[in-house]
């Protein structure tokens, strides 16, 4: 029934819709009441959601103490019921847990060692290949690690345009290719060679450069860069 009132954000005028907004604008864009009337998605016969949310901050001066609330605390305002009140809880707890990601110092990448010791316990001792990038800034720190394919005993499939799509979406300056062989071979097939050549000329028309393209196995790895192959 909610749902359904003048008040449903379904029912604003264009300019006023925050998820509207956040898709024209960009999430910087929105207050913090707008961001917490997305969650709660309507308000009460009384007021919008973003109205709402405006109250419930009020009454609590910050987000710091709008995250220590319980249950129900948040359901004693009017409008907010259990399943408005378990978003704004789960959202808050979200940014608490990112908070505390974010003092952990990324590993910067300085040699080929390094992004093995990433990789080893990933794929070292699968029974099949997989093939992963590390995506990293412009001080060599790993910002994102991703499974970009996973394929049989022999080999696995390389979708380029993803590889670089991510990268993007991560404003990553540089790349690290690394895929396992589970036959414990260190020894870079025509395939590995072929795929690497044709990254690192889709990254150099990108300005995004291909770093290293690392084999692992259970107790070794073998470095395009070091072999001076790359």
């Amino acid at each position: 029934m909610e749902e359904n009132t003048p008040f449903s954000i379904k029912y604003w005028a264009e300019d006023d819709k925050p998820r509207e907004k956040l898709m024209l604008k960009g999430k910087a864009a929105l207050s913090d009441a707008e961001l917490i009337a997305i969650l709660i998605g309507s308000g009460n016969r009384d007021e919008s959601a973003v109205d709402l949310s405006k109250r419930i901050l009020a009454s609590v001066e910050n987000l710091n103490a709008l995250g220590k609330l319980s249950l129900q605390q948040l359901t004693n305002f009017k409008g907010i019921g259990e399943a408005k009140a378990i978003s704004i809880i789960a959202a808050m707890e979200l940014g608490r847990r990112r908070r505390a990601e974010e003092t952990v110092e990324l590993t910067k990448i300085t040699s080929s060692r390094i992004a093995y010791e990433i990789m080893q316990p990933i794929i070292g001792e699968l029974p099949h290949e997989e093939f992963w990038i590390l995506y990293l800034n412009n001080s060599n720190k790993v910002v994102y690690k991703s499974q970009l394919s996973k394929g049989g005993i022999t080999g696995t499939v390389v979708d380029i345009r993803l590889v670089f799509k991510v990268a993007l979406e991560q404003n990553a300056t540089g790349i690290i290719l690394s895929h396992n062989h589970p036959s414990g071979v260190l020894v870079a097939s025509d395939a590995d060679r072929q795929i690497t050549r044709r990254l690192k000329l889709a990254g150099d028309n990108l300005d995004i450069k291909v770093l290293d393209h690392i084999i692992v196995t259970e107790k070794g790895y073998f470095s395009f860069a070091d072999e001076g192959i790359l």
